[in-house]
């Protein structure tokens, strides 16, 4: 699977084709046309930090914009010092269908891959 990032200088996250595709049909289904995903680590959950997911349609002045294939994903300055170099997939399985973010930053992460730790 071929992947393309764009982003500002060295940091960056991936977005694949697989995260791409279920961005777009999600936008449809939710009628987000003109929203971005953005993507945020906060303080909490299991591990320390946790990932949030959720559409919105205002960019702030401290993000920044990765896109693939005419989808944007928006990430904050603060966070993006924590999912530098982030691959965010969308993955089906039997096991069900999430999105999964695999973040080299991450020292340990719980069971459900939703928060993670730093070293």
């Amino acid at each position: 699977m071929a992947e393309q990032l764009f982003g500002s200088g060295e940091r960056h996250i991936v977005v694949t084709e697989a995260a791409a595709r279920r961005i777009a049909a999600l936008k449809v289904q939710e009628q987000a046309h003109d929203a971005f995903l953005r993507i945020a680590v906060s303080g909490g959950g299991c591990s320390g930090f946790q990932y949030g997911i959720s559409f919105d349609d205002r960019r702030n002045p401290d993000d920044f914009v990765f896109e693939r294939d005419g989808v944007a994903v928006i990430v904050d300055d603060t966070s993006l010092d924590l999912l530098n170099g982030a691959e965010v997939d969308f993955v089906e399985d039997l096991m069900g269908a999430s999105f999964q973010i695999r973040n080299p930053n991450a020292a340990s992460s719980c069971g459900c891959g939703n928060s993670f730790s730093i070293a």
